[in-house]
């Protein structure tokens, strides 16, 4: 804040303006500088030690109407351009008085000269232009101002009343035969694919099987359904919804599944047409689900049951729930937990390109790319314009300081492993924990791919904030588990709103803002926060 007021020092009166100066060091050497005053007569010399007043016309010295004081008393000037002109040789004469915390005033001066140190001279410059950079953002980055969850919602998502609440109908007498279902991918791709399972038996009028989780050395796994879940509390939760057994009979236990791949089918895929026949000849069927079946078209017996089991039933074993309690526990609280995905394999996979990453990066990506090359020219901006390439960390960054939320918030890195460019990310963000830092060692090492997963999943849905980068199977199972819990700080980072502002020109103060602007209203509104299928829209 810059006040001025009148001072009265002996017969002159003075103008103060009240400023903030920094220290640093002093040198021996000086270069004197010339700021406005009124009257050319009289000149100021100061050092680090002493001062002295002179008389241009006569040279005498006046030393006894020197005072030493720390802030400059002169009329503040117009503010300068910026940058600087390349020919500016001195410090602006407005931001003089950080040149030096100890400034001496003549009471009968009306020029006044400064001695600074030429080293430092080149330093102030350079603080200055660095902070430049900076400081435009400060009203977005200032760590007392407001965050994004300090924003009012007006909608929130909870379980709709119609699968919590609604009588059910009763399930039919006799089975039309048993459905295993068969899983892939990743911890939260494969419960995806069980919770689409779940209602698909329900349609077919068919008893569920424990589902079979494949192992794949890509994802470092070997674990089972029983492994990572409660199956008893998951057969408890679900009695009236839908018939599960823990094992066969005897009949057709021997005997391998008739195996029905629907992952690749389109379109309006209708089960009952293409799969209850199989399941009728064959009693006993493994099914891989369809990807791009919509929930919303299951009757709405069929979802309820798919609703109880993804949302009530599926809950960790006791070992796991104790080992995520323990992680949970070891964290400082407040915290955020960030779920970033910025590996190789993902990187390869959306096909995007990067400029100025580091060369072990880049090297990991082409690695992992394979025969799936990354799009060009017309074609890349489009696929990154919708949104298809994930946030560096560097922008993940950039973006959570236009949400305001503050640099020494405690975050949780909900990841796997090999993210890369991370220092972009904790150059700013430094208070940052990890699986592998708080647990013990040997425990982390012996970890399986869908062990590591059920406890990043675990500490995400009981965090105090929850933010996605990516918002895929892990993020929507999260956000909705939350919702399902009261838990609504919780946000996904829009890839789409970051590339199509930067793809404008946006920088700086104008994509810090517009970026605020974008997420407040997904905030506001509760958007990409709960799966539409089971969870119902409350205005507050």
């Amino acid at each position: 804040m810059i006040g001025s007021s009148s001072h009265s020092v002996g017969p002159l009166v003075l103008l103060r303006r009240t400023v903030v100066a920094p220290s640093f060091p002093v040198d021996s050497g000086f270069q004197i500088f010339t700021a406005r005053t009124r009257s050319p007569d009289l000149r100021i010399q100061h050092n680090s030690s002493n001062c002295s007043c002179n008389s241009i016309k006569d040279g005498t010295t006046l030393q006894g109407h020197c005072d030493v004081a720390s802030r400059l008393m002169a009329p503040p000037d117009p503010a300068p351009t910026w940058p600087p002109p390349a020919s500016l040789a001195s410090p602006p004469r407005h931001l003089l008085p950080h040149c030096c915390p100890l400034l001496s005033l003549c009471s009968q001066s009306l020029q006044l000269r400064l001695r600074v140190c030429t080293r430092s001279v080149s330093l102030f410059l350079s603080m200055i232009i660095m902070s430049s950079l900076t400081l435009h953002l400060s009203r977005f980055f200032s760590p007392t101002e407001p965050d994004i969850w300090s924003v009012r919602r007006v909608v929130d998502w909870k379980p709709c009343n119609w699968w919590k609440s609604t009588p059910l109908a009763a399930l039919p007498a006799k089975t039309n035969g048993y459905i295993r279902v068969d899983c892939f991918g990743g911890l939260n791709q494969m419960r995806r694919d069980f919770c689409d399972g779940i209602g698909i038996a329900r349609i077919l009028n068919a008893t569920l099987v424990l589902p079979k989780f494949e192992v794949a050395a890509y994802w470092n796994e070997s674990s089972g359904f029983a492994d990572v879940f409660d199956v008893d509390y998951f057969i408890q939760q679900t009695q009236g919804f839908v018939d599960v057994v823990k094992e066969l009979p005897e009949e057709i236990a021997s005997r391998e599944p008739f195996r029905v791949d629907c992952s690749k089918r389109r379109g309006q895929f209708d089960y009952i047409e293409a799969v209850l026949p199989v399941l009728l000849e064959h009693h006993y069927i493994s099914l891989t689900p369809a990807m791009s079946q919509r929930r919303d078209r299951y009757p709405l017996y069929a979802k309820a049951p798919l609703c109880q089991g993804c949302y009530n039933a599926l809950r960790l074993n006791k070992a796991l729930e104790a080992k995520g309690s323990e992680l949970f526990k070891s964290i400082p609280k407040p915290f955020l937990s960030l779920h970033l995905r910025f590996e190789p394999d993902m990187v390869a996979y959306s096909q995007c390109e990067y400029n100025g990453l580091s060369s072990a990066s880049s090297d990991a990506i082409d690695a992992a790319r394979g025969d799936r090359k990354p799009w060009t020219g017309d074609a890349a901006r489009a696929w990154r314009n919708r949104g298809k390439c994930p946030l560096t960390p560097n922008e993940t960054a950039f973006i959570l300081q236009s949400l305001k939320i503050p640099k020494n918030t405690t975050i949780y890195l909900a990841a796997g492993d090999g993210l890369m460019e991370m220092e972009g990310f904790t150059s700013i963000y430094n208070n940052v924990y990890t699986k592998s830092s708080l647990l013990n060692s040997q425990d982390f090492v012996r970890m399986h791919g869908n062990t590591k997963a059920a406890l990043d999943y675990y500490v995400s849905i009981h965090s105090d904030a929850y933010v996605a980068t990516y918002f895929g199977n892990m993020d929507k199972m999260v956000s909705a588990m939350r919702a399902a819990n009261g838990h609504y700080r919780t946000l996904a980072l829009s890839r789409r709103a970051f590339a199509n502002f930067t793809a404008k020109g946006l920088e700086g103060v104008e994509l810090a803002d517009a970026l605020w602007k974008s997420h407040r209203e997904d905030f506001v509104m509760g958007r990409g926060t709960a799966l539409p299928d089971c969870f119902c829209q409350f205005t507050l």
